[in-house]
């Protein structure tokens, strides 16, 4: 599949594992594939890669990013650019990337519960931020988090966090996989982006496909984007509009 990645699809990849790695994260989730999309709408982060960002780890072995020596050949061209960030930008995203990390952050404060779910709670008289509190009242900021109870980031063998930002989360101590495994709903999100890819008739799967796929299903990064009004439907209009004028 990853013979069939861009240039920019591949640099979303790779970003997301440096976002898990600069935190701390124990893997790579749905909230990085989205701070890694965003990073696209700023030229200032979108090159470069470390050292160990051509690889990383599925939950049982090895799973080579796109672009590591074992990735299946050469990267294809951008000749259309990031279309993900070209869309994220029209949408507002890159302009409320602040508030996104915000509320990413607040979501793994929480233990994975999205916005969503607490109004859910809510209504079953369930007050989920006076829960928060006492368990950190009781057992320090960030307990919920630092259990590891984290949205997009729960791997085949053992459960991960998924930061909102890198000034949002310090990072765990003690003992740290050298290579992030990618969580069970981020490997689906890669895996939906090449139906999505195939779908459309693209020959490629590109950043865009990425967001497509972030955007399809329920999750961390698809209610976060939704509360910021970018969806599904407003990401593939905006890609008709763009095929539309050329």
């Amino acid at each position: 599949m990853f013979e069939r990645f861009t240039t920019s699809a591949r640099e979303v990849v790779r970003g997301a594992v440096r976002h898990a790695e600069d935190t701390g994260a124990d893997t790579v989730g749905e909230a990085e594939l989205l701070l890694a999309l965003l990073d696209r709408t700023d030229s200032g982060r979108t090159g470069g890669s470390g050292a160990d960002s051509g690889r990383t780890e599925d939950g049982g072995g090895h799973t080579e990013v796109p672009g590591g020596r074992k990735g299946g050949g050469r990267a294809r061209g951008d000749r259309k650019g990031s279309l993900a960030a070209e869309v994220l930008t029209a949408l507002g995203a890159h302009g409320r990337r602040a508030s996104i990390e915000r509320a990413l952050a607040e979501v793994r404060r929480r233990g994975g519960i999205t916005g969503a779910d607490v109004e859910a709670l809510a209504g079953l008289g369930i007050d989920v931020d006076e829960i928060v509190a006492r368990v950190e009242e009781a057992h320090g900021v960030g307990a919920l988090a630092t259990a590891g109870s984290t949205p997009g980031s729960t791997p085949d063998s053992a459960p991960g966090s998924t930061p909102g930002s890198a000034s949002a989360r310090a990072p765990r101590r003690g003992r740290r996989p050298l290579r992030r495994p990618f969580s069970r709903e981020a490997k689906s999100v890669l895996e939906r982006s090449l139906r999505i890819a195939l779908a459309r008739g693209d020959k490629h799967i590109g950043d865009e496909h990425l967001l497509l796929a972030l955007t399809a299903r329920p999750g961390v990064a698809a209610h976060v984007l939704a509360d910021h009004d970018v969806t599904y439907i407003q990401v593939e209009r905006a890609l008709s509009a763009r095929a539309t004028k050329g």
